[in-house]
C-alpha cells in the first residue's frame, strides 16, 4: 500500500536526486487549483529541477490503472503544461513496464529515476510483488499437475494450452501465479514461453501442497442408469482401481459440469442399490489422465482429509507409486 507522503520526504527525494544526478531540486510555493478527484488521489507539489519546472505527484493510496494515471496527468497539464513526475515508495517490475510504455516520469526513492523530458533513466532495483495467495486458481493447479506428470525440466505454455484445453489467457494467468508465489521460474525461448523449476517432482508437490485444494466442488447422487459410459471413476472407486483398497458399494464418478441427462438427482443418498455418487469438479478431470480413472494426484487431493486409516494407507501407496513411476520415466 502506498502511504500518504508527508513533507519530511521532500528532503529525502532531494538528496537522492542530487546525490545520484547532481540535479538541484527546489520546491516552489504555488497554489494548485486542481479538481477534487485529482487532489483526492495525489499530493501535488511544484518543484524546480535545475531550470525545469515540474509537478511532483505523491499518490495517496495504491496506484490506479495506467490508463487512469495517463488521464490524470493529462488533466493536470491542462492547468500548467509542466511535466508531472510520480514520486513512489516502491514499484514492481510490472508497474514499471506499464509506466515506461506510456512514458510516465517517475522517481522511486533510492531505487529508480525515469525523467524522459531530461533524457534520464536510472534503474537500481525493483520491488518484488507481494503475493497473498491461500489457494491456487483451478487452472494453476491443473498446470502444476500437468508439469509434474510431464516430468521434464521445462513445460512450454503453448503445449499446455492444447493439453489442458484452456485459453491462452487462462494458462498465462495460471503460469504467472505459479511464478509469483515462487514455485516456478519462467523465460522465453524464441517466441515461446516456458515454466521450469529446480525441484524434483516429489519436492515440488510437497512445496505446493499448502496452495493446493480438493478439486471436488459439489457432490450429488443420481440414478446409475443415467450415467454416461465415458465418465471417469473417482473417489473410493478410483482409489480401489489404483491400489488394493476394496471396491465401494456405491460407484463414484467425476465431471466438471452437471449433465442434463442425469435422472434421480439428489443431494443425499436415497438408495444405495440404484444410485451412484457424482463429484462435480472445479476443473476438467479428463485432461490429466490417460485411463478410466481421474489422475492420481487430483485423487489424492480429493481424499487427503479422509480420516479412514485404510484410505490414508492407500493414499500413501498411491503417492509412492506416482513418484516411483516418474523417477523411472525421467526425461
Amino acid at each position: 500500500m502506498y502511504t500518504r507522503v508527508q513533507y519530511a520526504i521532500r528532503g529525502i527525494v532531494m538528496d537522492y536526486l542530487t546525490k545520484l544526478t547532481g540535479i538541484n531540486v527546489t520546491y516552489q510555493n504555488e497554489e494548485n487549483n486542481f479538481p477534487h478527484y485529482i487532489l483526492s488521489r495525489y499530493l501535488i507539489k511544484n518543484v524546480r529541477l535545475d531550470n525545469i519546472d515540474v509537478f511532483f505527484l505523491y499518490p495517496k493510496s495504491e496506484l490506479d490503472q495506467i490508463n487512469a494515471i495517463v488521464k490524470h496527468i493529462s488533466k493536470i497539464q491542462q492547468y500548467n503544461n509542466k511535466p508531472a513526475v510520480l514520486i513512489l515508495n516502491k514499484l514492481t517490475s510490472r508497474e514499471r513496464s506499464y509506466l515506461l510504455r506510456e512514458r510516465v516520469p517517475f522517481i522511486v526513492n533510492e531505487k529508480q529515476i525515469y525523467l524522459p523530458f531530461m533524457a534520464m533513466y536510472i534503474q537500481e532495483k525493483c520491488d518484488a510483488p507481494k503475493i497473498e495467495c491461500d489457494k491456487l486458481l483451478p487452472s494453476a493447479q491443473q498446470l502444476l499437475l500437468s508439469y509434474i506428470y510431464n516430468n521434464s525440466r521445462a513445460l512450454y505454455l503453448s503445449e499446455a494450452v492444447k493439453t489442458l484445453t484452456l485459453t491462452s489467457t487462462s494458462v498465462m494467468r495460471a503460469a504467472n501465479q505459479l511464478v509469483e508465489i515462487g514455485l516456478f521460474k519462467t523465460q522465453k525461448i524464441g517466441v515461446q514461453r516456458i515454466i521450469y523449476c529446480d525441484s524434483n517432482m516429489k519436492e515440488l508437490f510437497k512445496e505446493a501442497q499448502k496452495y493446493l485444494f480438493s478439486p471436488v466442488k459439489k457432490v450429488i447422487f443420481v440414478d446409475r442408469k443415467s450415467v454416461p459410459d465415458e465418465l471417469l471413476l473417482s473417489g473410493y472407486s478410483a482409489l480401489a482401481n489404483y491400489t488394493m483398497l476394496n471396491e465401494p458399494n456405491i460407484p463414484c464418478y467425476a465431471v466438471n459440469k452437471e449433465y442434463t441427462t442425469f435422472t434421480g438427482v439428489s443431494r443425499k443418498l436415497m438408495d444405495s442399490r440404484s444410485q451412484c455418487k457424482i463429484e462435480i469438479w472445479r476443473y476438467n478431470p479428463d485432461v490429466l489422465t490417460l485411463n478410466n480413472c481421474v489422475d492420481e494426484l487430483s485423487l489424492y487431493l480429493s481424499l487427503m482429509s479422509d480420516e479412514d486409516e485404510r484410505v490414508e494407507e492407500a493414499l500413501e501407496i498411491l503417492l509412492d507409486n506416482v513418484w516411483e513411476r516418474l523417477d523411472g520415466n525421467r526425461n
